[in-house]
């Protein structure tokens, strides 16, 4: 009996809950499906399942062989692909989904890279802060920064970010640096109005205590990039994503606040509808992003001053 095929279906009836549904789905009747399993068993000389006729209950040895089972029908899956892959050509419209700033700084490049080595592609991009519904929208894959909705989509971690307080020289100059919470909390703020993510001005000290910081709000906008501009003038005290602030902060033009305190981590993550069936124009371009923002990302200024 095949083993391969034992396999899958013994993988099939667990998450499925039945044999029944595992026999439909790979056109075997039941009582074939029921032979696959029970093959297995006679061959370990092990129970993997508690059979009823209402459910099917795993052993602790069925549950370890399940999972080793599982993972390597999907490296057996991948296997295949990438063997099908080598007689593919990447062709197509890739749709990508990205949060406006990131995407207008940091996915250029990325697409760019992307389009040169693959002509046969086409790129539409939609930039926006809101919540993209991937299959309704007809998008192949987003990025997502900040916390992840549960659902069934795929998640790919590809960097993280930074939470920082920035203002400009000329407004530290009429108002003086803060250097304590308190003082941080009496400068006008410059608030992004549509944050999701937890940690939204926040800010933890030496001792572990975090704070919240809720002071006069004097612009509020859907927009990180028109903040950015806001803060370079001297408006106010702006709070936002590493990778946003990066090069002003190189320059001189902003300076981050309260340094030595901690503020939120974001993770950045790719997004897809779903792991198996995976298009080839959609795992090549997730392989760039992967490329692009690797282990030191190029925004991570807070790393890059304490191992320099």
């Amino acid at each position: 009996m095949d083993r391969l095929l034992s396999m899958a279906v013994f993988v099939s009836a667990v998450e499925e809950g039945s044999l029944v549904s595992a026999a439909r789905r790979f056109g075997l009747s039941p009582s074939m499906a029921g032979k696959h399993v029970s093959a297995i068993e006679g061959q370990l000389k092990v129970r993997l399942l508690q059979r009823s006729t209402r459910k099917l209950t795993l052993t602790d040895v069925g549950r370890s062989y399940y999972t080793r089972c599982k993972r390597l029908l999907e490296e057996y899956e991948d296997a295949n692909r990438e063997a099908q892959d080598a007689q593919q050509s990447v062709r197509g419209m890739l749709r990508v989904a990205a949060p406006t700033t990131f995407g207008a700084l940091h996915l250029g490049r990325v697409v760019s890279n992307y389009l040169a080595e693959y002509p046969d592609v086409s790129i539409e991009t939609t930039l926006s802060d809101r919540y993209v519904d991937l299959l309704a929208d007809g998008i192949d894959i987003a990025i997502r920064i900040g916390r992840l909705q549960d659902s069934d989509l795929v998640a790919r971690r590809l960097a993280s970010c930074r939470m920082m307080f920035c203002a400009a020289p000329s407004f530290l100059a009429r108002h003086g640096e803060p250097k304590t919470i308190e003082q941080l909390r009496q400068a006008p703020r410059l608030a992004f109005s549509q944050a999701v993510s937890a940690g939204d001005w926040s800010v933890t000290d030496a001792n572990g205590q975090t704070y919240h910081i809720d002071g006069e709000i004097r612009l509020a906008a859907n927009n990180m990039q028109m903040l950015l501009a806001a803060a370079l003038t001297g408006a106010g005290v702006v709070y936002g994503p590493s990778f946003v602030f990066e090069q002003s902060i190189a320059s001189g033009a902003l300076r981050v606040l309260l340094a030595d305190h901690k503020t939120t981590d974001l993770a950045i993550h790719a997004i897809y509808p779903s792991k198996r069936h995976v298009s080839l124009k959609v795992r090549r371009f997730i392989e760039h992003l992967s490329m692009s923002f690797g282990d030191t990302q190029p925004w991570d200024l807070m790393h890059r001053s304490t191992t320099a």
